[in-house]
């Protein structure tokens, strides 16, 4: 059995080789006017399949819409009972079918064709099985294919399966090209690791792709004295909004941070004479900062390397910095990220 799993792979894997030599050859000019295509689309991509393609097709879809264009699966035969109102003028058609000639999908011609909007197939029909079993080059496009404005060919010598009839190697073609398509596109419309972010809020990826602005203390949470503050008041202030620290402002404007580690230094060296200080004569004049915008990934890298607890959030532009002045927004803690699943 361990060989029939190895070989599984072995086929599926040729398989996807193939399909990457004809991205950088003969299908190479076809993917790219898909990928155009896709780009003008001023509507929805809208992937339709049926079977094991129509799973391909709902992950095509899930996949483009993940990486910023919009995108829905629809069923084929849904379609006939009323959904074909999903497909609207300014869409475009992603039709998936290892045939080309998927009855349920060929009824729906019609309708596309009446709306003007644009079809993308993904078939596997340029190899048909000769008499003897063969695989050979069909001479005969399929009636999807011949349909398209742009037919991509995710043909396969031979599926994984030993009777040769469950789909394997050809929905993984499928697969891939989607993927390929999805990727392309997104790279094309700039799309960035914010944007992503932005799209996937809920779960283990949108908890460390958090923003540091969503997990600071803000407002009266945020430890602040005055330069002039005596330390006697700096203490109580840094044990009652406990976060180990405190920031030193002039109105909004940070001047520096005290910590407990500061604290802790000040009075071994001063001992009680370090309460006659003010905070002005205590604080540490560049602190690390952070812009509220930032990834928390990133808050929790900054503080790993410089092995601190906590950084002061910050607006202005790099590391906070606006004309010379940076503005307290708020603090982000280490333990503000272990809720992220990032600790």
């Amino acid at each position: 059995m361990k060989h029939v799993g190895e070989n599984v792979v072995r086929i599926e894997a040729e398989a996807l080789r193939a399909l990457a030599d004809r991205l950088a050859g003969p299908m190479a000019a076809d993917f790219n006017r898909a990928v155009e295509l896709m780009f003008g689309c001023t509507g929805r991509v809208v992937v339709t399949g049926m079977g094991k393609s129509g799973l391909i097709a709902r992950k095509v879809a899930a996949t483009l819409s993940s990486t910023g264009s919009p995108a829905l699966y629809l069923h084929p035969v849904e379609a006939l009972h009323g959904d074909l109102g999903m497909i609207v003028r300014g869409d475009l058609v992603l039709a998936l079918s290892a045939s080309g000639e998927t009855e349920e999908i060929l009824q729906l011609l019609a309708t596309i064709k009446r709306l003007q909007v644009p079809l993308i197939s993904m078939t596997c029909d340029e190899f048909k099985a000769d008499a003897a079993g063969e695989c050979a080059r069909s001479t005969r496009a399929s009636t999807l294919t011949s349909a398209s404005d742009i037919a991509l060919d995710c043909s396969i010598s031979q599926e994984a399966c030993s009777l040769g009839l469950a789909p394997t190697a050809s929905t993984t073609t499928m697969l891939a090209l989607g993927d390929a398509l999805a990727v392309a596109l997104s790279e094309k419309r700039g799309f960035r690791e914010e944007d992503f972010a932005n799209l996937h809020p809920g779960g283990k990826l949108g908890k460390r792709l958090a923003r540091v602005e969503s997990l600071m203390h803000s407002g009266d949470a945020v430890p602040r004295v005055t330069a002039q503050t005596k330390m006697q008041d700096v203490i109580y202030e840094m044990s009652r909004k406990k976060l180990g620290m405190t920031t030193v402002v002039e109105g909004n404007r940070l001047l520096g941070v005290i910590s407990d580690g500061d604290l802790r230094r000040l009075l071994e060296q001063r001992g009680k004479d370090a309460l006659d200080l003010t905070a002005g004569d205590c604080m540490t004049r560049n602190p690390k900062t952070i812009r509220a915008q930032e990834f928390a990934a990133s808050a929790l890298a900054r503080m790993e390397e410089m092995k601190i607890t906590s950084l002061v959030v910050v607006d202005g532009d790099e590391d906070g910095k606006n004309n010379g002045e940076m503005r307290l927004m708020g603090i982000v803690h280490l333990h503000d990220l272990w809720g992220t699943e990032m600790v």
